[in-house]
């Protein structure tokens, strides 16, 4: 079966996680095609050098432009701060590269949009680290919804809360660099957004609060010196979706205590399904109609069923072949990358793909625009 070359520019928190999953891809997923680790590029030749030996990647280098023309490598991983992906992603792209790269495409989405029309023109695979939608259990939950199990959908009530930021003392940093795009609206708010649209499809009209609540930060941890905060702690949202029901997502990255709530209840004339990435291996589902003693259910024993996930639930069981034993963050991550390498081998599309990541940022971007005017604004 045919290999794949794989560079990774970045070697931080997702540069790793992006490591991790391509090492595990072909154990979890046997017909995909083999990646091959080719090479890592981070800031400096030392930095490169250290991951590619940790992660078990063949070469390095302190220069990611090494890797563009280099006929080794098929696949680029792009997990680099926001303001660099446009650049890196349009050079992968016109060398022929399919191109992997973390969320947001790029802070402005006029340049988001460039990407995503050089990538469909040049026909290379795209993806974007949207790896919560990969859980097994969320799949569930949209197939439960599609086929109408829990009836008209009634309501959304979605939230990415963390509390990374909590601390007015923590320093002023590139997450914070408005030339990097918003703030947590964009960090936290396109998972949340991004879930509502993989579960219900496309958002018509927001009408948002979004609120900067830390003004100034230390240049650096103890210093006296402060700078402005210029982008958002909070995005509250109103949103109606295509399908005809309403709801609201939240996003919020000072949420002290939570470090990953990111969850969602949806209600349905039939009934409601419940989950937080807090116990991502579990769904609640409830189903109307238990509240009589018709086909002799208790009343009072009526109430949300847990569903555990288990090798039931592809892929599951490509991890574990027992249940409660529970997948993790960097399974989510290795379905994802499995799922992409697929997809470059049988040359079908796989998602979340540049388009959609657009599709989210619209949202975002509509969602600003509607808390400067102070009124519900339509997505484009």
């Amino acid at each position: 079966m045919k290999e794949l070359g794989i560079g990774i520019i970045g070697t931080g928190f997702m540069g790793k996680a992006h490591a991790f999953a391509y090492r595990a891809a072909l154990a979890a997923f046997p017909d995909i095609p083999a990646p091959r680790l080719e090479m890592i590029a981070d800031v400096d030749e030392a930095s490169a050098a250290k991951a590619a030996h940790q992660y078990g990647f063949a070469r390095s280098s302190g220069n990611w432009k090494d890797m563009i023309a280099d006929p080794k490598i098929d696949v680029i991983s792009i997990t680099t701060p926001n303001t660099l992906h446009k650049e890196m992603s349009l050079a992968a792209i016109a060398a022929g590269k399919h191109v992997h790269c973390e969320k947001p495409l790029s802070p402005a989405l006029k340049d988001s949009l460039e990407m995503v029309e050089a990538a469909e023109k040049k026909g290379v695979h795209t993806q974007v680290g949207f790896n919560y939608i990969k859980n097994p259990l969320l799949k569930m939950a949209r197939e439960l919804i599609e086929a109408g199990e829990i009836g008209e959908i009634t309501g959304f009530r979605g939230i990415h809360a963390e509390d990374y930021m909590h601390d007015p003392e923590s320093p002023w940093t590139w997450r914070i660099d408005p030339s990097g795009g918003p703030g947590v609206v964009a960090d936290l708010g396109s998972h949340i957004i991004g879930m509502a649209r993989f579960l219900l499809g496309p958002i018509a009209d927001v009408n948002a609060d979004i609120r900067t609540v830390i003004k100034s930060r230390p240049v650096a941890r103890g210093a006296k010196e402060r700078k402005d905060v210029l982008v958002d702690d909070v995005a509250r949202i109103l949103v109606n979706f295509d399908r005809g029901c309403g709801g609201t997502i939240e996003a919020n990255w000072i949420a002290t205590g939570r470090k990953m709530q990111l969850g969602f209840e949806l209600y349905g004339s039939k009934g409601s399904l419940v989950f937080t990435q807090e116990r991502f291996n579990e769904l609640q589902l409830y189903r109307a109609g238990g509240e009589t003693h018709a086909h002799g259910v208790d009343a009072r024993a009526n109430g949300y069923v847990r569903i555990e996930a288990g090798p039931q639930h592809y892929p599951y069981g490509q991890f574990c072949i027992a249940g409660g034993h529970q997948l993790g963050f960097n399974d989510l991550k290795t379905i994802e990358m499995g799922e992409f390498l697929g997809g470059i081998g049988k040359g079908q599309k796989t998602g979340p793909d540049f388009r959609e990541a657009y599709e989210i940022q619209k949202v975002v971007e509509t969602a600003i625009e509607s808390s400067k005017s102070r009124s519900w604004v339509k997505v484009a």
